[in-house]
């Protein structure tokens, strides 16, 4: 059955090629200052599980390609249809490969403090090093998690000049969940396995130019038995596999085991 799957989902993300070029333009730097860009406006929440990405306030240095803020990196300037294909790209797998039935054809932008984030049982959060948050955000954050939401964090490294890093997002994890440890994380534990077997982080693609893939965890109670509350993907990007998929710019191999990660996320996230 799992060979099955994987067969599905080679098939699904293979296609089309696009020139390096264009990839790393749209890649972009990062710059101080924001852009004014109208972002669309989210649908009414409909029962099915929709892809939520969260926004908020970028710190210095964090605004990329065209001033676009920190938390949009991956989602993308233009116009459909490459607004929001990373998470687009992720829900036709998750929509291939299971009987979820997901939204695939858009996802939801949401601030941390937004009430209608309940209704939403997993949460993405893209360049987490460059977050800054309010008293009234981090109240509502910490509200969310411990009724039982689950984030997954994405995007982000130590930086050589420093600034977007490891420090901040502690920081900021400190305000929101003052208690929390933060626990490296090994294949054993069982998101690795709620829908994929995933043995070993040798496999795991790496999106920057040293070191490897970190896996970092927040538990309940800070106890690993117990849930996992959120799952940080340190010192790579997982979502970028999921952006390029189908473009010619990433091998199929990597993206697929990106996605292999995405899927296993949002499993282990409904079922905890």
């Amino acid at each position: 059955m799992r060979s099955k799957r994987l067969g599905i989902v080679f098939a699904v993300i293979g296609a089309a090629a696009v020139s390096a070029g264009t990839v790393a333009a749209q890649r972009g730097r990062f710059f101080n200052s924001p852009a004014s860009i109208d972002f669309p406006p989210n649908l009414p929440y409909d029962g099915r599980f929709t892809f939520a990405r969260l926004k908020y306030a970028t710190g210095p240095g964090g605004y990329y390609y065209y001033g676009l803020p920190a938390w949009a990196h991956g989602y993308g300037y233009d116009p459909e249809p490459d607004r929001g294909r990373s998470e687009r790209n992720l829900m036709k797998i998750l929509n291939e490969i299971s009987e979820l039935k997901p939204r695939v054809d858009e996802g939801e932008i949401l601030a941390l403090d937004d009430p209608e984030l309940c209704k939403y049982p997993v949460a993405y959060m893209t360049e987490a090093g460059y977050w800054t948050l309010s008293d009234r955000e981090a109240a509502a954050f910490r509200a969310y998690l411990l009724k039982g939401g689950f984030v997954i964090f994405d995007d982000f490294r130590d930086p050589p000049r420093g600034g977007g890093g490891w420090e901040n997002f502690e920081a900021n994890m400190q305000r929101v969940l003052p208690e929390a440890r933060f626990v490296d994380m090994d294949p054993s534990h069982p998101i690795f396995h709620s829908f994929f077997d995933i043995n070993s982080f040798d496999i795991v693609p790496q999106d920057y130019d040293r070191g490897r893939p970190i896996f970092r965890g927040l538990f309940e109670d800070n106890d690993p038995k117990k849930r996992l509350v959120a799952i940080i993907n340190f010192n790579t990007d997982v979502s970028n596999f999921w952006e390029f998929s189908g473009t010619g710019f990433r091998p199929v191999e990597e993206s697929n085991e990106a996605f292999k990660l995405g899927v296993n996320y949002i499993m282990y996230g409904l079922t905890h």
